[in-house]
C-alpha cells in the first residue's frame, strides 16, 4: 500500500479512536530536510532524524547545496501535500486540518547539525542568510500546496525563538523576517497562521508582531511571563493558547495526577474560551492511547462551557 494512504489511515484512525477535535499532518520534523538531500534515519518506534555524522552540509561552503526547490516534485514534501488532501478528503467537514512545517532555522540545523549552525550565524551570516532565503521561497510554494489540498490552517515550528536556544534579537534577524513573508503567504492563500514551540522561554511578543497567529501552541512559560495567568491576560485575549502538558512528565504521572494537571490548565485559561487542552509537543510514541483519552474526557467533562 502507498506510504500516504497507510499514514492518513493511522491519523484518521487515532484520530477517531482518542476523540480528538483536530487533525495534525505532522509526521517528523525531517520531512522539508529529506527534500534537501539531508541523510535520515528511520525508526520502528520513534520519528526519523538526520544521521548526525553525515550531514549534508559539512562546511560553511556547503550552503550554496540549499537551493530554491519545487516541493510539489520532491519525494516528501509532495507526499506531505497528499496526506494532507486525503486527511481532508477522509475528515475534513467534521474537524480542522491542520498542517505542519518545521521553520527556516530547523530545516537548516537539520541540514547542518545545531552547533555547527549556531558558530555559522556569527562567523559566516551571509552565507546563512542566502540559504535561508532559499529555504523561505521554497516553502511559501509549500504552504499554498498544503492548504489548496484542504488545511485550513498551517501551523509553524519556530523552536529557535527561545531563550534556550537564541537571544530574540537573533531569532528575528535569522527567522523573524522570514515568518512574517511565510505568514503572508498563509493568510493571503486563505488559511490560519498557528505557532508551534516548545522551548523553554518561548518569545510569544516578537513572534506576534511578525505573524500575527490565531494560535500559539507551547510547553513552557514564555519569556515575558510570570505563570498561566499571566499569560491569559497578556496573549489569552486575542490569540487560542493551546498546551501544554509536558510529554515526559506525562510519562511518569498517574492517571490522578493527569486529571488534576488537565483541570488546573482549564481552570486557569477557561475565561472567555480561547483554550485548547493538549500536550506541549508530540504526544509519546512509546505510550499507549490511555492518557490521550483521560485528556479527552477531562476536557469534554470538566472544561465544558454551559450553554
Amino acid at each position: 500500500m502507498d506510504q500516504r494512504y497507510k499514514c492518513a489511515e493511522a491519523i484518521i484512525k487515532a484520530t477517531d479512536e482518542i476523540d480528538v477535535d483536530c487533525i495534525c499532518t505532522l509526521v517528523d520534523l525531517s520531512v522539508e530536510a529529506s527534500d534537501w538531500g539531508a541523510n535520515l534515519i528511520y525508526f520502528d518506534n520513534q520519528a526519523a532524524c538526520p544521521e548526525h555524522e553525515k550531514r549534508l552540509l559539512q562546511s560553511e561552503a556547503d550552503y550554496e547545496k540549499v537551493n530554491v526547490i519545487n516541493p510539489r516534485e520532491t519525494r516528501r514534501m509532495s507526499e506531505h501535500i497528499e496526506l494532507a488532501r486525503k486527511l481532508f478528503e477522509a475528515r475534513g467537514d467534521v474537524k480542522p486540518i491542520v498542517g505542519f512545517i518545521f521553520g527556516p532555522l530547523g530545516i537548516l540545523g537539520m541540514l547542518r547539525g545545531h552547533d555547527y549552525l549556531f558558530m555559522d550565524l556569527m562567523m559566516y551570516p551571509e552565507k546563512v542568510q542566502a540559504a535561508l532565503r532559499n529555504i523561505t521561497e521554497t516553502l511559501k510554494e509549500f504552504i499554498r500546496g498544503l492548504v489548496e489540498a484542504g488545511c485550513h490552517a498551517i501551523m509553524f515550528d519556530t523552536l529557535f525563538a527561545s531563550k534556550s536556544i537564541m537571544s530574540k534579537d537573533m531569532w528575528d534577524e535569522f527567522e523573524g523576517v522570514y515568518m512574517e513573508e511565510l505568514a503572508q503567504v498563509i493568510s493571503d492563500s486563505g488559511a490560519m497562521v498557528m505557532i508551534h514551540n516548545c522551548g523553554d522561554g518561548v518569545y510569544f511578543d516578537v513572534q506576534v508582531k511578525r505573524m500575527d497567529p490565531v494560535l500559539i501552541s507551547y510547553m513552557h512559560i514564555p519569556d515575558d511571563c510570570e505563570d498561566m495567568a499571566d499569560i491569559k491576560e497578556k496573549y489569552g485575549k486575542s490569540i487560542t493558547l493551546m498546551g501544554h502538558i509536558d510529554p515526559g512528565w506525562l510519562m511518569v504521572a498517574t492517571k490522578e495526577e493527569l486529571e488534576a494537571t488537565c483541570k488546573e490548565q482549564i481552570d486557569a485559561y477557561k475565561k472567555d474560551g480561547g483554550f485548547i487542552l493538549a500536550t506541549g509537543c508530540e504526544y509519546p510514541a512509546a505510550m499507549d492511547f490511555e492518557y490521550a483519552k483521560t485528556m479527552v474526557n477531562v476536557a469534554k467533562t470538566y472544561g465544558k462551557y454551559n450553554k
